[in-house]
């Protein structure tokens, strides 16, 4: 499945950069302080990185108020979702639909039966008490996007701990991707949960928030020693490099940054909506720092490219149709030129 991006595509047929939309990760580019510490890294890259993260990890479990042993770090989260893919190989999977791509990817590499549960547009595409019928003893396996991507959405509290309590009693384990949970105003973590429930994985990334997507840097947390154990098995070995690990050692220092996108994040947002609904598009409400719209426009995404935006056409999603695409949060200079590109090629100029 075709992601967002793709600037060097772009750049090959444009001869230029585009103002990208169709990526989400924080529009202030890398921290000084992770610049700082990937270069001072570059003086030990002649060796092998440390296999095993010991001072990532060390750090993260400081960060999360979690044991070491229970964090497994990979080459971004991708990474970890093939790992976990090859350890389990679940036969039967429940995957919300739309939702991130690479859980079906990882999931077919090994011919896993997948269940795709329609979420409702009327609803938002949240999830609802629809859910539970497809929770049972045959299920190995359920992923949960937390907030969802592409919608923005997150599964209330309340409900998603009963989800994993009817994971748990039918040995299901369940796995809640929160990679952009930290752009969520009030965003509740299943990190604490993780001592009682050992059928509970996370899914974290250094990628969104930090603006680290080149860097390639995630991780996931659980109190399975086997699985986490399976999962180090089931991947290449010294998966991140020494540059990564200083950078997320570094990231973690990094608070006023963390202030800053956060901040912008909702306060953009907000002008985003504002611009959406005087345009009268379609769009989904989103806690995220991405936004989900609709538009009968044709060929949209061609002539915001045109105009020298990508933004992300989201027809490729299960569960999605034609005149769905996924726009950023970013800075207000920029957004302010992305809603008035998209007027234009609304009335057609």
């Amino acid at each position: 499945m075709k992601h967002g991006g793709d600037y060097v595509g772009y750049y090959d047929k444009y001869g230029k950069m585009p103002i990208d939309y169709s990526e989400n990760t924080s529009p202030f580019g890398l921290p000084i302080g992770v610049k700082s510490a990937i270069c001072d890294s570059l003086d030990i890259a002649n060796r092998y990185p440390d296999p095993y993260c010991r001072e990532l990890r060390n750090k993260l479990a400081t960060y999360h108020n979690v044991p070491a042993n229970s964090i497994i770090c990979g080459n971004g989260a991708a990474d970890i979702i093939y790992r976990l893919a090859l350890a389990l190989k679940p036969k039967k999977a429940l995957v919300t639909a739309p939702t991130f791509s690479e859980y079906k990817s990882s999931l077919n590499l090994i011919g896993c039966e997948i269940i795709n549960h329609a979420l409702k547009e009327e609803n938002d595409f949240k999830i609802d008490e629809d859910i539970f019928s497809l929770i049972d003893d045959d299920l190995d396996v359920m992923y949960i996007c937390q907030p969802n991507n592409p919608t923005g959405m997150t599964c209330e509290e309340n409900l998603l701990l009963r989800i994993l309590n009817k994971c748990r009693a039918d040995g299901v384990m369940l796995v809640v991707d929160e990679c952009f949970l930290d752009f969520v105003e009030g965003g509740i973590s299943l990190i604490p949960k993780l001592e009682e429930y050992d059928n509970l994985l996370i899914l974290k990334a250094f990628t969104k928030l930090y603006a680290m997507a080149g860097v390639r840097l995630g991780y996931a947390i659980s109190a399975s020693s086997y699985l986490l154990s399976k999962m180090r098995a089931s991947g290449q070995p010294w998966n991140v490099s020494t540059m990564a690990q200083a950078a997320g050692i570094a990231a973690m220092d990094e608070k006023d940054y963390v202030k800053r996108v956060i901040s912008n994040t909702q306060k953009e947002r907000r002008v985003i909506f504002d611009g959406l609904n005087k345009l009268e598009i379609r769009h989904i409400e989103s806690e995220a720092n991405y936004i989900l719209i609709y538009t009968e426009s044709e060929d949209f995404a061609i002539k915001m490219e045109e105009k020298g935006f990508l933004i992300r056409d989201c027809s490729n999603y299960i569960g999605l149709d034609e005149g769905w695409y996924r726009i950023a949060v970013k800075k207000h200079e920029d957004n302010l030129k992305l809603l008035s590109a998209m007027e234009e090629v609304i009335i057609g100029k």
